[in-house]
């Protein structure tokens, strides 16, 4: 997807011209798989770091394009699909000696140029697979990068979704919402590590990175959280995959693969194998012109740069990159040191894991390491069932060690590497651990929005310091710096735990509702969920002042709700809604996003700031 020149909206003949650039091209790279074009006798390792920018609040700062521009035009960094996100590649290095710390050095300084330069923008950088201050309002179209091959991503996966993007996550909190574009898939930030192979040893490899997939996971999990719920320990994999699927749910039984996947089986041939599946699967999203031609470039004695076969193969995605990013560099660079260690340790110690371990059991352990992260269990080869940290301290860490060896790494470059990773497991302390316990710890402080800021604040402080996870104090509530900047907007601090009634029931059960929950209002919705009223505890009080209605003694709910009421959006500003109360003497505001009810803002929601207000001027009263 780094191409400008595609396009979402094409005909019949455009599709059909890019079909056959694309299997062209498909032929071509089993020409040159079949020749011995494909380098050989050398490893080398890569990587891409994303990244999300922050503002003085803690919160997405869509800035992405202005911070490019105070960096060098022809440098390592690049777009991604949001404003509020960056990419950095990194340069391949050869696998050997003191390539990690290599690795490591350079991806902190790049890091740090993109930190200087979002400085001066009033931004930071936050290294996390999911930034915990997200709202879905920052979703919006207004977010999306100004690049052409963005909109026309999504327009692409709109038209094939056929209708709304949906996700529905379930952990210690649940999560079921809607959206409208593919900026969904902007929530997910990643460290994506590479390893060179050969091409006859291409299928064995990529097996074995399938089969560790869990356990490495398991030890590296950065996202317990979306939009303040707590979900999968790295919800970024439910989250991508679910944003993405572009299948129809009313096929009868008939299997259909979602765009992003594990997997259906191990691979048994070439990296073409993964090519002729993903062509028989699914159908081309985006084209382009593509003017050469592969097998007359090969016949001239050049290489094809095989632009229509990359283009296909950005659009369809295979969970073999899934590391998150953060929580800091020396993580990841540890994190990457397993997995490339493990890789080669686990080749050489069990061979073609296909004989050993069914496919399935792999994909298994990968969503249960997704959900679980060091709390899962594993199936391991020959059917062995065992904890996913015993199965990484015993077993995967000693493989990984050899590996490493292998490639003749210095040896104080795996005790310091593995030792994080070894560290981490034994003490369960990963970055998903670390959040979830530091929101544990702030429980009934402040609001969510202060909590979640004060983590994300925490997690940029913690960083720069370059202590590894395991080693973090819990985040404090007051890291955040207080509450002004969790105020901005009503969707930062509105409640989402309803109580509601249908326009039809009876009165009393909302007299029912206000005495056992001790709320002042309660809304009224149709069973669509959208809003049609509002019922007062003072209109309630008028009703039984005048002693019932035509309705007798079961008077509807219908009855005695104010119709129509004044909303605000989840969007809008804190101050905005301040002037409706007052403008309409209304003590609360539903808010409904595209004519549903989502929450509600009542006075009781600025009691918080009131009283730090409050103390906050009379402590400058008496210094005064």
């Amino acid at each position: 997807m780094g191409r400008h020149d595609v396009h979402a909206e094409f005909g019949p003949e455009m599709g059909r011209t890019f079909t056959k650039a694309m299997l062209r091209d498909l032929k071509a790279l089993e020409h040159m798989l079949q020749t011995g074009m494909i380098e050989s006798d050398v490893r080398r390792i890569g990587a891409e770091q994303e990244m999300f920018l922050v503002n003085a609040g803690w919160r997405p700062s869509p800035v992405a394009v202005e911070v490019l521009d105070r960096l060098p035009k022809t440098g390592p960094f690049t777009t991604e699909l949001a404003r509020f996100n960056l990419e950095v590649n990194l340069p391949p290095l050869v696998f050997e000696g003191d390539c990690f710390s290599s690795m490591e050095n350079t991806t902190r300084a790049l890091v740090d140029e993109v930190r200087e330069a979002a400085a001066e923008l009033g931004s930071q950088v936050v290294l996390c697979g999911i930034l915990p201050t997200l709202a879905k309002s920052d979703l919006s179209m207004d977010n999306i990068t100004p690049r052409a091959r963005y909109y026309a991503l999504n327009d692409a996966m709109t038209k094939a979704m056929a209708g709304a993007y949906r996700l529905q996550i379930q952990g210690t909190d649940e999560l079921q919402i809607e959206h409208d574009s593919v900026l969904l898939e902007a929530c997910n930030t990643s460290f994506q590590v590479h390893l060179q192979v050969s091409a006859d040893e291409f299928a064995c490899m990529y097996n074995m990175a399938q089969a560790i997939s869990g356990p490495v996971l398991a030890a590296a999990t950065n996202s317990p959280l979306l939009f303040g719920k707590r979900l999968w320990q790295e919800t970024r994999i439910a989250l991508f995959q679910q944003s993405l699927d572009t299948r129809s749910a009313h096929l009868h039984t008939r299997e259909q693969s979602t765009r992003v996947r594990f997997g259906e089986k191990w691979v048994t041939g070439s990296v073409t194998d993964l090519f002729h599946e993903d062509i028989s699967r699914f159908r081309v999203l985006l084209v382009k012109e593509v003017d050469d031609d592969p097998l007359q470039q090969l016949a001239d004695g050049e290489v094809p740069k095989l632009d229509a076969l990359q283009m296909y193969n950005s659009t369809v995605y295979r969970w073999n990159r899934y590391l998150p990013a953060g929580p800091t560099v020396q993580d990841e660079i540890a994190n990457a040191a397993f997995w490339l260690g493990l890789v080669m340790g686990a080749s050489r110690e069990y061979g073609d894991i296909t004989g050993l371990m069914d496919f399935d059991d792999a994909k298994s352990n990968f969503l249960s390491a997704s959900r679980e992260g060091l709390h899962a269990a594993f199936t391991w080869v020959n059917d062995e069932t065992v904890g996913a940290r015993r199965l990484i301290l015993e077993t995967l860490l000693p493989l990984a060690r050899n590996g490493l060896r292998q490639m003749k790494i210095v040896e104080q470059e795996i005790d310091r590497y593995l030792g994080i990773v070894e560290a981490r497991v034994d003490s369960g302390g990963t970055g998903g651990s670390w959040a979830l316990r530091s929101l544990s710890l702030m429980k009934g402080q402040g609001t969510r929005a202060e909590r979640l800021a004060a983590l994300t604040a925490a997690m940029v402080r913690r960083q720069t310091e370059g202590v590894p996870v395991h080693e973090w104090p819990p985040a404090e509530l007051d890291e955040g710096g207080g509450w002004k900047h969790n105020y901005l907007r009503v969707e930062q601090f509105m409640t989402t735990d309803l109580f509601t009634v249908n326009q039809e029931e009876l009165v009393d059960l909302v007299a029912f509702l206000m005495d056992r929950k001790s709320i002042r209002h309660v809304l009224v919705e149709d069973e669509t969920h959208k809003l049609v009223g509002l019922v007062s505890y003072r209109s309630l009080l008028r009703v039984m002042a005048q002693g019932g209605d035509e309705f007798g003694d079961t008077p509807p709910v219908g009855s005695v709700m104010e119709p129509d009421p004044v909303t605000v959006t989840p969007d809008t500003p804190t101050l905005q809604a301040i002037d409706l109360m007052r403008k309409h003497r209304v003590s609360c505001l539903p808010v409904v996003k595209d004519h549903k009810l989502v929450g509600i803002v009542s006075e009781r929601d600025f009691m918080p700031i009131a009283y730090q207000l409050l103390e906050e001027r009379l402590k400058v009263g008496e210094e005064e």
